[in-house]
């Protein structure tokens, strides 16, 4: 059967990954129309499905929100190797700015929910539960890497520091200037470690 004249071909969704494909749908919308830009339609027209199947699989645009956010940061967190496991600066957000090449619209997705939920308070509790596993990430990598307790100031700056090179990297471009600032940010760490143990 072909297309009416005019109308863009329906891509196809793999049997098996229809919900996913439909999460990634959406992220790609928000990031490149922001979240009014965020219909059933507008997600079902990106993933080449009926809306239908959309409201099928999420029942309301909320419910649509909260499990795209859901998946932009369990898909970041599992690309930006901030959590190694090593333990060694060396290794630390070793992946950052091939997650950032790889997959922008992720990115650009949680920015744009962020300064959304300034606009939608309701948005802010679930962004905050959610950010909280990077808070967490960061804090356990850190608290393997360096002797003594990390608190959570300590913890929340390195993150912080990540999220605007992040966002740097996401505007700018200059992967080469965003390597070299995580190699001081590693560099810091390292200085940090060997501080704490001479304390100990």
């Amino acid at each position: 059967m072909t297309e009416p004249a005019g109308r863009r071909p329906r891509k196809r969704v793999h049997y098996g990954t229809g919900r996913e494909a439909l999460l990634e749908a959406a992220v790609r919308v928000v990031a490149r129309g922001g979240l009014r830009r965020l219909t059933y339609r507008a997600v079902a027209e990106e993933a080449g499905v009926t809306h239908g199947l959309v409201v099928h699989h999420f029942g309301s645009r909320d419910a649509l929100i909260e499990e795209a956010l859901t998946h932009a940061i369990r898909s970041s967190l599992s690309s930006s190797a901030l959590e190694p496991g090593t333990g060694e600066a060396a290794d630390f957000s070793v992946g950052l700015t091939d997650m950032v090449e790889s997959g922008p619209d992720l990115q650009a997705f949680q920015y744009e929910l962020l300064l959304e939920s300034r606009r939608r308070p309701e948005l802010l509790a679930h962004l905050r539960s959610l950010y909280d596993e990077y808070f967490d990430a960061t804090r356990r990598e850190l608290t393997q890497m360096l002797p003594g307790p990390v608190d959570e100031g300590l913890s929340r700056m390195v993150f912080a520091t990540l999220e605007g090179l992040v966002l740097h990297q996401l505007v700018f471009g200059e992967r080469e200037v965003i390597d070299e600032a995580l190699e001081e940010l590693r560099s810091v760490l390292r200085l940090l470690a060997e501080r704490r143990g001479d304390e100990a």
